[in-house]
């Protein structure tokens, strides 16, 4: 891929920051639209909440079917080890890694974009990123959504549908689980610590924030699509050296 588009894209932000609603809208777009307004190729998109979904349905088989103890989560959602968290980061990695290995030739045409998020309660941004693997970090720059809690807890609330807590645009947590696993966050922690890199082992890694607190994703208009060009313009000089 050339240097004027992002090979890889990180994602992250606090549950119901806009995150999905960034990624269903890029989706929408024509694949020279996206590559000529926002520097992206097609999404290959690797997410960790369908594997975090799938220990809490295999918890669940293993208690009420197999009456077996459960492996990941207790009965009330949590992790039973807290490094699990950092195996989400693994396994995303080793997505990465097999997707390349079937297709060495993938960032000639898409862009990868990873999400996740990670709160204070189990572990943060800080140990989670040493978990990423080096061919992600060297190419890779971060798009961080930024909302407050409150904003966060509005739009978890609107969007949980009962129905289907395993859908990637339906999903929601309890307010008492959001509370605890997301309201504090230390990306700001690191942000001070460099306005444009943040230093990941032996790999300053790009950044750029996108500042939704007004909620510009629920109804996308031209604010919206205004700051994600520019957001991305930086990122993209960033990554090449700018």
């Amino acid at each position: 891929m050339s240097d004027t588009v992002i090979p890889l894209l990180i994602l992250n932000g606090r549950p119901a920051s806009g995150k999905s609603e960034v990624i269903a809208y890029l989706n929408s777009l024509s694949s020279e639209e996206r590559r000529a307004r926002y520097h992206l190729g097609k999404l290959y998109e690797i997410d960790d909440f369908p594997m975090l979904w799938t220990w809490f349905e295999e918890d669940a088989l293993l208690e009420k079917v197999l009456n077996r103890p459960r492996l990941h989560t207790d009965a009330d959602g949590y992790f039973i080890h807290n490094d699990l968290w950092h195996l989400l980061i693994e396994r995303l990695s080793l997505e990465y890694t097999k997707l390349i290995r079937d297709n060495p030739a993938l960032h000639d045409e898409y862009t990868a974009l990873i999400e996740f998020s990670r709160g204070t309660e189990h572990g943060g941004y800080r140990e989670a990123y040493p978990h990423l693997s080096d061919a992600i970090l060297q190419q890779a720059g971060i798009l961080y959504i930024d909302v407050p809690y409150e904003e966060s807890l509005r739009k978890n609330r609107r969007r949980f549908n009962p129905d289907r807590p395993d859908s990637i645009l339906e999903h929601g947590l309890p307010d008492g689980k959001l509370e605890r696993l997301y309201k504090e966050v230390d990306w700001h922690e690191l942000q001070t610590q460099n306005p444009t890199h943040i230093q990941i082992r032996e790999f300053a890694v790009p950044y750029v924030v996108f500042e939704n607190e007004r909620d510009l994703t629920t109804n996308i208009g031209p604010e919206f699509e205004a700051q994600l060009e520019a957001c991305l313009d930086t990122l993209l000089e960033r990554l090449n050296g700018g």
